[in-house]
């Protein structure tokens, strides 16, 4: 295992460390190896860093707009991504303050559009009686997530995120609430997703207070004060700029459209191969890849087992530049969450205009009133994936969204003035209980390779860290902070 085939210490170049995957958590990784006086070397095997914080072009009638076609905003729980934001001189702003809508079907062939309670997590409410929760939910739906304040602490099925909800707020909080909210933000049925992954201190909370909506509250106490996202004029592709200027300024290197083939120990150093007589040698790896490409390359090193990384979602983006002077009146707040079972065909839509001031006000200046720019999802975890030859056409998808538009947002006079279809195949699979035991086990054997004499390798991403920037970036960090004091 210590000693490398067919590579020699001529073919190799030392560097002070190597950072695989250019995504977000890559990013920040190198960015914090730099601040410690490192000059990494980051491969990235796309052409473009940034991973979900992406950006595309809309234009029209001779003007243009740059968009986020990925993660529009980050969580404000912890104040990590805001320190780190701040720390690269970029400003931070808050959304509209107007509320989210949800979308789930009435019956058989109805549906109905309400705005989401406020004060909930991933579509939880803290409050049965609230007027904006009993609208959602109806009487009944109330009068059964009441008992919750009840009902003994011991009677709840934690085993994932539906099973919880159901046990102590019943079957119409889950399907009216947490169903689209948690299918928006994870894409997936909640009944896939790990509790402590997905809602962070919910369970310990639950514990403390004897009740899920009394730990939903406790957990709103503690957030802080206004909106729970916030963003960054420009977009938060913005992060992915920033951070790439700051790690080549001081020294680092980017390598896009290069991929790491292989990961070998030699002697005390690391030897990472990137082609045919391109070596790396270094003392300090961070590996922030994709779950498969990360597996892959540490198959010599620890046991990875036989079970494939599951498969995540195909998503499809639709991001729709249009005119109407009916949206004008944002008749669905910043934007809505769709359950399953309705003719819609999207998972969640964001009225991305009237969500992000900053952007309204660049197409006032770029096109004049009434023009908005409406973001499309599709892809809910569980459903078949589509191959390349049955996936939809990107015309197809947009005649989709245009319709969904109609339809969810209640406008009729929309002219379409420009369209973008950004694909993430493969997307994030969902944090499963399985899967959070597979990955804590490879984390385990990774940290003990320095007890075999194998220092210096990190392991980060989302897939390890969770979904959004407030798991990954200080998951991130610290990996990287480990090898800085090691």
């Amino acid at each position: 295992m210590n000693q490398p085939r067919g590579l020699s210490d001529e073919a190799a170049s030392r560097v002070d460390a190597v950072v695989v995957g250019g995504g977000v958590a890559g990013l920040v990784a190198a960015h914090l190896l730099v601040e410690g006086g490192a000059l990494p070397v980051v491969l990235e095997a796309t052409d473009q860093c940034g991973g979900y914080l992406a950006k595309g072009r809309l234009a029209a009638e001779g003007a243009e707009v740059w968009v986020d076609v990925g993660a529009e905003s980050f969580a404000a729980r912890s104040g990590v991504v805001g320190s780190l934001v701040e720390m690269l001189g970029l400003e931070i702003v808050s959304p509209a303050a107007l509320s989210a809508w949800g979308y789930t079907p009435i019956g058989r062939r109805r549906a109905r559009a309400f705005p989401l309670p406020a004060a909930g997590v991933l579509g939880i409410p803290g409050h049965p009686w609230a007027a904006d929760t009993r609208r959602a939910i109806g009487l009944l739906g109330a009068l059964r997530a009441s008992l919750d304040a009840v009902l003994p602490a011991e009677r709840v099925d934690a085993s994932n995120l539906a099973a919880l909800v159901r046990s102590r707020l019943g079957t119409r909080v889950l399907a009216r609430l947490v169903t689209p909210v948690a299918g928006g933000v994870h894409s997936t049925d909640p009944a896939l997703l790990d509790v402590d992954a997905v809602a962070p201190g919910l369970l310990a909370a639950y514990r403390r207070t004897g009740s899920l909506t009394g730990a939903i509250r406790a957990l709103r106490a503690q957030a802080p004060a206004g909106s729970a996202v916030r963003g960054i004029p420009g977009g938060m592709n913005q992060l992915v700029t920033a951070l790439e200027r700051s790690i080549e300024a001081s020294g680092g290197e980017i390598r896009r459209a290069t991929s790491a083939l292989t990961l070998r120990r030699d002697g005390d150093e690391w030897l990472v191969r990137t082609g045919p007589g391109q070596v790396l040698r270094t003392e300090r790896v961070v590996l922030a890849a994709s779950a498969r490409a990360t597996q892959a390359l540490l198959t010599d090193l620890v046991d990875i087992g036989d079970a494939e990384p599951a498969r995540g979602t195909d998503i499809r983006l639709v991001t729709l530049l249009v005119r109407s002077a009916a949206l004008g009146a944002v008749p669905r707040g910043t934007g809505i969450l769709v359950a399953p079972g309705t003719s819609v065909g999207a998972k969640a839509s964001t009225h991305a205009s009237a969500k992000w001031p900053w952007l309204r006000s660049r197409l006032d200046e770029s096109f004049g009133e009434d023009v908005h720019v409406v973001r499309f999802s599709y892809g809910r975890g569980g459903a078949a994936q589509p191959d390349s030859a049955t996936a939809p056409a990107d015309d197809a998808l947009v005649a989709q969204a245009v319709a969904d538009l109609g339809e969810l947002y209640g406008v009729m006079d929309v002219q379409i003035l420009s369209s973008l279809v950004t694909a993430w195949d493969d997307a994030l699979a969902p944090p499963t209980p399985a899967s959070r035991e597979r990955v804590a086990r490879l984390l385990a054997d990774v940290d003990a390779l320095a007890d075999r004499g194998l220092p210096g390798l990190t392991v980060t991403g989302a897939w390890v860290a969770g979904t959004g920037l407030a798991a990954v970036v200080p998951h991130a960090q610290n990996s990287a902070r480990r090898l800085n004091v090691a």
